[in-house]
């Protein structure tokens, strides 16, 4: 059996969701979180990209990464907010449901994403489950989706907008 010092490859992620489905990014890429504020249309971009907001003197490209993964557009609603984060040494912003928790997985816990056939590059590094705090005493397990940044391919997208 590992110990614990053998097998320390802790992570913190944030959990988000989009629609019914909880998905999680490594801390690390993340760079804030901000309210929900309608961001200033482009011309001739993909559907998904909503626009470009001022994050401190940076233009950066706003993206709703529900429709970046082909499902159906989010509602915005109260608790609807943009994650800034680093991708390749580029910001992004990405318009998520709701962020649910900072949590701590162990990387050893971390599945291989499904070998499933699609056009795209795979954006799911991984999943994992996590245990999901509730508003009662209880606690429920949940299975978390692992997104992988780089391959989200945003910066073959936003080359010219975050310049």
């Amino acid at each position: 059996m590992s110990t614990t010092e053998e097998n320390n490859d802790e992570r913190k992620i944030v959990t988000f969701t989009l629609g019914e489905q909880m998905f999680g990014i490594d801390m690390r890429s993340l760079i804030e979180i901000r309210e929900w504020e309608e961001p200033t249309p482009l011309p001739s971009v993909p559907a998904f990209i909503k626009g470009v907001t001022n994050l401190r003197g940076s233009v950066v490209p706003v993206v709703g990464l529900s429709e970046r993964l082909g499902w159906t557009p989010s509602v915005l609603h109260s608790r609807s907010c943009i994650l800034v984060v680093s991708i390749a040494g580029r910001q992004a912003g990405f318009l998520v449901d709701e962020v649910a928790d900072i949590v701590v997985i162990n990387g050893g816990d971390i599945q291989p994403a499904p070998d499933v056939e699609v056009n795209d590059e795979s954006v799911i590094a991984g999943l994992v489950k996590i245990e999901r705090r509730t508003t009662d005493a209880d606690s429920t397990e949940a299975m978390v989706l692992l997104l992988d940044l780089d391959a989200l391919s945003l910066t073959r997208h936003l080359t010219d907008l975050a310049a």
